[in-house]
């Protein structure tokens, strides 16, 4: 078989390692022949191709992001997009497409199978764990990994200058990101989207923190999280896949408290140092497993499919389980966080 595969949207640790098992099964196990699109779907509309041996791919696993590049390209926005899709796996005769992506690239896939009948498998890739279908996907452990290293190192900082501490991390609409670094790092105060923020009952708590002796906190943010009062959140604008493009609520945020504390009120936005770097072990391990299985499913011929981890698993679902809706914050974890809030 001749099978092509790109990684699309945000960069992610761990998919060098898809990449590279992804090859190493097709080559080794099935004697097939693999090709990489860069910079995701763009590249498969505008013929961006590379060829993909085990030598090429070899030493991959401890990589960060992508050797194939990235984009956030929707190829429905574009003119005949899908069709140039078509045309260009044609041109390269493949016998399928795999691809690596979060939930924007993932819900492309499901339309591409869906409505132009392309062979497609999928390999869920976002540090925001907000993919339904899977338990986990490769990326997050890395991320909340980083936050707790962040948070640790904020401490010290905030402890020395008796200074609330406000770090804003990502993860869009679920707090999966902010819940777990915050646990595992201590944080005073944990807000998720899943909860809209009260912003009196937060300052009031930080009050009460400090009036019992401890003078400084540590108040962990998802960048989309959001108000209560809707009138204190700011507005936003959208990008191709019609998504409100966040950021900067650490800031107002730390600035609602300093004000109504008097305390001393910084923030820190970790933004895209939680995608860098190297994968941790799990997700290189996670990532490893995920590229084999797709490997294996586009050689059964299981098109439409997704690789997703069931408790220590790994199965196939449908792509369209996964897109159905995103995977909240499960908020019996939160209910932990609660207990060391204030």
């Amino acid at each position: 078989m001749r099978l092509g595969i790109l990684t699309g949207g945000g960069d992610c640790p761990g998919t060098n390692a898809v990449i590279r098992a992804v090859v190493r099964r097709s080559v080794k196990e099935y004697g097939s022949e693999v090709v990489g699109f860069l910079e995701g779907f763009r590249g498969v509309m505008e013929n961006m191709v590379m060829p993909l041996t085990m030598h090429s791919t070899g030493g991959l696993i401890h990589r960060g992001g992508t050797i194939l590049r990235t984009s956030r390209i929707n190829p429905f926005k574009m003119e005949r997009g899908p069709e140039r899709i078509k045309e260009n796996m044609d041109k390269h005769r493949l016998d399928a497409l795999i691809v690596v992506g979060g939930e924007d690239t993932v819900q492309v896939a499901n339309q591409l199978y869906n409505e132009h009948k392309l062979n497609l498998v999928c390999v869920p890739k976002t540090i925001d764990n907000d993919i339904n279908a899977t338990d986990v996907t490769f990326g997050f452990d890395t991320a909340v990994n980083i936050v707790a290293e962040a948070l640790d190192r904020l401490h010290t900082t905030a402890e020395s200058h008796n200074r609330v501490l406000v770090c804003e991390v990502i993860g869009r609409n679920a707090g999966w990101i902010a819940c777990y670094g915050g646990i595992a790092g201590g944080a005073d105060f944990i807000l998720v989207p899943e909860k809209p923020i009260n912003l009196a009952a937060v300052i009031n708590s930080i009050k009460q923190r400090h009036a019992r002796g401890r003078d400084f906190s540590i108040v962990v943010v998802a960048e989309g999280a959001k108000f209560d009062d809707e009138s204190a959140n700011p507005e936003r604008e959208v990008d191709a896949h019609g998504h409100i493009k966040l950021g900067g609520l650490g800031e107002i945020l730390a600035k609602h408290i300093g004000k109504e504390t008097g305390f001393e009120t910084r923030s820190t936005t970790l933004g895209h140092i939680q995608r860098g770097g190297s994968p941790t072990a799990f997700d290189r391990v996670l990532a490893t497993r995920y590229g084999v299985l797709a490997a294996d499913l586009v050689h059964q011929k299981k098109y439409g499919t997704m690789v997703a981890l069931h408790g220590n698993t790994l199965v196939d679902v449908p792509i369209s389980d996964a897109v159905n809706s995103l995977k909240m914050l499960d908020m019996d974890v939160y209910k932990v966080a609660e207990v060391f809030f204030g």
